[in-house]
């Protein structure tokens, strides 16, 4: 008999870069799930399938998550959820399928110490491990990287927000990467006393605060990309930052930036669309997201 267990992508809202030196993250799971099969077979060997993503990497995912050999069963890990127009679209496929592999393979959702171990590894020790809280917890969250701590919070009354896609895949990985052969930089103080007061507008709740805490958060991760030479802002998310602050809206790359994707902050609905509509020469796409309240499910056994 199969058993099936699913886990949500994420968007990282604030925190980025400065949550790996102890600073509070703010991340929120969306409504795309990654899906992990596991069915017996009679013929003794691992045969894995995986729609949305390729094959060395998902043997990768399995092998990090077995850790002392490949189940002798068949698996199939499905990120199609994670895709838009064949590319990956950076809201943390790994993540999700090894928190759903782990849940289908141990068949409990009882799995966060195991996925943050599994998910480091696959790393190679790189991340905060923000993008597995998510995929395990659900919901909006505070996470710290030290203790590996999650807060669940609500989400702020009248807060809208799109996500767009810059059509551009990027590796958080390598970024992580860069930034520990860079010389660290002033601004790496900056972002880190920034991290806190954006979460604390984010406890807090308040639409307004944290509106109006963004437009100095995102000059400091500005200066902070620019720097570190991270590129943060790549991909068009420095043209659409500038946009969006000339129509009284918010936009910020989410996560390490560079490309993938990036989200648009507002208080009504009519603002958003005005701001899709008459940029969409500067848009490539928007992901249909919404907050997905659940974390990891087993979905049947």
């Amino acid at each position: 008999m199969s058993v099936v267990a699913s886990a949500p992508g994420k968007i990282v809202l604030a925190g980025e870069y400065a949550v790996l030196w102890g600073a509070p993250a703010i991340s929120m799971a969306v409504n795309r799930r990654a899906l992990a099969t596991v069915s017996p077979n009679d013929v003794g060997e691992c045969r894995l399938a995986t729609p949305g993503f390729d094959g060395d990497g998902g043997f990768r995912i399995v092998d990090t998550v077995a850790n002392d050999g490949r189940p002798a069963c068949d698996l199939e890990l499905d990120s199609t959820a994670f895709v838009e127009d064949g590319k990956k679209t950076g809201i943390g496929s790994s993540a999700a399928l090894t928190v759903a592999l782990l849940a289908a393979t141990q068949e409990t959702t009882d799995v966060y110490a195991a996925a943050l171990a599994a998910h480091s590894r696959l790393q190679g020790g790189a991340g905060s491990g923000v993008d597995v809280a998510s995929a395990v917890h659900g919901g909006l969250i505070e996470y710290e990287c030290t203790n590996r701590s999650v807060r669940r919070l609500s989400w702020p009354r009248d807060l809208l927000f799109r996500v767009i896609w810059s059509g551009v895949p990027a590796s958080t990985t390598e970024r992580v990467e860069q930034l520990a052969n860079r010389t660290t930089k002033a601004s790496r103080s900056a972002l880190l006393l920034a991290a806190p007061r954006i979460r604390d507008a984010w406890v807090a709740g308040d639409a307004d605060a944290i509106l109006a805490e963004y437009v100095g958060y995102i000059g400091v991760l500005r200066q902070f990309s620019v720097d570190h030479d991270l590129g943060i802002f790549d991909a068009g998310h420095d043209e659409l930052t500038d946009a969006a602050m000339a129509d009284g809206l918010v936009y910020k790359p989410a996560g390490a930036g560079g490309g993938d994707i990036g989200i648009l902050f507002g208080r009504d609905t009519a603002d958003l669309d005005a701001f899709l509509q008459h940029r969409a020469d500067m848009i490539h796409g928007v992901l249909s997201c919404e907050l997905e309240p659940d974390g990891v499910r087993l979905e049947s056994r």
